[in-house]
């Protein structure tokens, strides 16, 4: 249960880092361009699967657990950026509304890799 427990609060302050880093510089991650983009997917990547590798780690998933701990976190985080997702302009008020697909994708898309990294721990 303690486990449990948390990873769904490392799950919810994921989200809210990745929130606040989006309020902050997602004007920055937003810039016009296919190479922009293309780097922007391979960050979201290896961060996540950065993210699958480690933190399974920092909350102290057993061996055996780090796969159930990965995705416990990655369940309210996918929750939150799916709501900020359909709600994008109300979130993010400087940045171009048209870019709630490309913030919807990457989310997804770093948490697919996170969910590798947390299968080549186990």
């Amino acid at each position: 249960m303690r486990l449990t427990l948390k990873s769904l609060a490392a799950g919810l302050l994921l989200a809210l880092v990745v929130h606040i880093g989006f309020f902050l510089f997602g004007s920055q991650f937003f810039i016009d361009g296919r190479s922009p983009f293309q780097i922007n997917f391979f960050g979201g990547a290896a961060i996540g699967l950065l993210l699958g590798l480690a933190m399974p780690l920092l909350v102290g998933a057993p061996r055996g657990e780090r796969l159930r701990s990965i995705v416990l976190m990655l369940v309210p985080f996918l929750m939150w950026e799916a709501a900020v997702t359909s709600h994008f302009q109300v979130f993010f008020r400087d940045l171009n509304p048209v870019m709630d697909k490309v913030y919807g994708a990457l989310m997804v898309w770093a948490t697919a890799f996170a969910l590798i990294g947390g299968l080549i721990r186990r």
